[in-house]
C-alpha cells in the first residue's frame, strides 16, 4: 500500500500529516519541510538554477523534478499541492511565471515572463458554498519538447502543446496545439503551420480556430 492511498483511508490522520507539512489555509509548505524534507525527495540536477526569489511551494507528497541546465527565474511560482511538475533539461522559466501541477514539461522549452500554466480548477456549482470551500479538480498540462511559451501567455488544464509549437504573447489556449503550429489570441487561434512537403509555415487565410 502506498502512503498516499494509506493516507486516504485514515482521513484524521491525514489531517494531522497535512497540518505538519502546511500551516492551516496556507499553499506554503512549512520551513521544516523545505529544508529538511524536500531536498531528499525532489530532483533537482546539479546544473539545473532556482534563483533566490523563486517561491516553492512543493511538497514531498507529489513529485518535483527539474532537469539539467534548466532556470527558474526571479519571482515565479511553483506549486505541486494538487498534482506533480516535471521540468526537462535546457529550459527556462521566466521570470513571475507561475506553474501549478500537474504540468509536465519537456526539453529545450522556453517559457517567457509572466506565463500562467495550472493544471487545477475550482469546483463552483454548489451556490450554496463560496467557491474555496469546494473541491478542486485537476487536468494535466502538457508542455512537449522545444515549444515557446510567450509572455503573459495563460495555458488552462488539460492542454497539450505540441512539439516545437509557439504560444504568441498574451494568449489564452484552451485546447490542444498540434505539435509545429504558432497560435495566438484569446481564446488562441491558428496563425502559422509547418508543411512538411514544402518545408515552410504557412499561414491560413482566417486563423483557424483549435479543435477539442
Amino acid at each position: 500500500m502506498s502512503i498516499k492511498t494509506y493516507l486516504d483511508s485514515r482521513p484524521s490522520f491525514k489531517r494531522l500529516v497535512h497540518w505538519m507539512l502546511i500551516p492551516t489555509g496556507q499553499a506554503r509548505p512549512r520551513l521544516w519541510v523545505s529544508w529538511f524534507v524536500n531536498p531528499f525527495i525532489h530532483k533537482k540536477h546539479r546544473s539545473a538554477a532556482i534563483r533566490a526569489n523563486v517561491r516553492m511551494d512543493v511538497l514531498p507528497f507529489n513529485a518535483f523534478t527539474l532537469g539539467a541546465y534548466s532556470t527558474i527565474e526571479s519571482f515565479s511560482v511553483v506549486n505541486n499541492g494538487v498534482g506533480d511538475v516535471t521540468i526537462g533539461e535546457h529550459c527556462t522559466v521566466g521570470i513571475g511565471s507561475v506553474v501549478i501541477g500537474p504540468v509536465t514539461i519537456g526539453s529545450d522549452v522556453i517559457i517567457a515572463q509572466h506565463v500562467v500554466m495550472s493544471g487545477l480548477n475550482h469546483v463552483y456549482e454548489d451556490v450554496t458554498l463560496p467557491i474555496h470551500r469546494q473541491p478542486v479538480t485537476t487536468r494535466p498540462i502538457v508542455i512537449e519538447e522545444e515549444c515557446w511559451i510567450g509572455a503573459n501567455a495563460v495555458i488552462t488544464a488539460g492542454v497539450t502543446i505540441g512539439k516545437h509549437s509557439v504560444v504568441a504573447g498574451g494568449s489564452v489556449v484552451t485546447k490542444d496545439v498540434p505539435p509545429y503550429t504558432v497560435v495566438g489570441g484569446n481564446p488562441a487561434r491558428v496563425l502559422k503551420q509547418y508543411d512538411a512537403t514544402s518545408g515552410l509555415w504557412q499561414r491560413p487565410s482566417i486563423a483557424q480556430p483549435l479543435t477539442p
